[in-house]
């Protein structure tokens, strides 16, 4: 059983979703999704042809960002994709900021400075060691392997507000930078304070390691179990 789909023609329609949502992307399908046929015995040992599917991992990616929601496995998996999807995204701002403030007099390691300060600002005063604590994450790991979507969302939005006011307000040094960061990591606090959020108490997400573990598991079940979803079961 893969995904936790029993039936072939059902696990179809999740790959036929994805293939089409690769075309309103203008994603090539068939660089990601070949049809192909193989070689399977019988029980009375004679071997027939059947079709199958040869997909890459960016195809297992669609099929379950397509797939039903209600099963364990496609939840799971949507969750671990939209929790990468934050974690790239808020990457590309963080290296987005650090290339423009690299060129207004802040070197890496002043970068890290302000990015520390700012996720104080963030958490309440917490530094990110003081976060790890808090959440029983070794003193090795990234804080960012474990934070929630959410507590992702509010650091992106407030290092993007850094990128964007950096450029229009022509900001220079790493003390007006780190000034203009963690004013924006206070607001977006203040924001979440609003709806009765505080980031520090938001509990850890499940550790993205192990979660990678499991969706690639998955996704090995996809690549090399397809046809072997019996198309004789009623259930689901």
């Amino acid at each position: 059983m893969v995904l936790s789909y029993a039936r072939w023609e059902n696990f179809v329609v999740a790959i036929n979703r994805a293939v089409e949502s690769c075309k309103t992307q203008g994603i090539n399908v068939d660089d990601h999704f070949r049809e192909v046929t193989k070689m399977v015995e019988l029980g009375n040992g004679a071997k027939r042809e059947i079709e199958d599917y040869m997909l890459t991992r960016f195809a297992c990616y669609m099929i379950a960002q397509n797939g039903d929601p209600k099963k364990e496995e496609i939840a799971f998996a949507q969750s671990y994709f939209a929790i990468q999807t934050q974690k790239i995204e808020l990457s590309a701002a963080e290296k987005q900021l650090s290339q423009n403030i690299y060129e207004r007099g802040v070197d890496d390691k002043g970068f890290g400075r302000i990015r520390s300060k700012g996720d104080t600002a963030l958490f309440g005063g917490y530094t990110t060691e003081d976060m790890k604590r808090r959440l029983g994450i070794k003193s090795t790991r990234p804080l960012a392997d474990f934070l929630p979507t959410l507590t992702i969302a509010a650091k992106n939005l407030a290092t993007e507000m850094t990128n964007h006011n950096v450029s229009e307000k022509n900001l220079y040094g790493e003390n007006s930078i780190t000034t203009e960061h963690v004013q924006n990591n206070k607001t977006v606090r203040e924001m979440l304070g609003n709806r009765g959020i505080k980031p520090e108490e938001l509990p850890p997400a499940e550790d993205i390691k192990k979660m990678e573990r499991r969706v690639t598991t998955d996704e090995k079940k996809i690549e090399q179990s397809t046809k072997k979803l019996p198309k004789e079961s009623n259930n689901e």
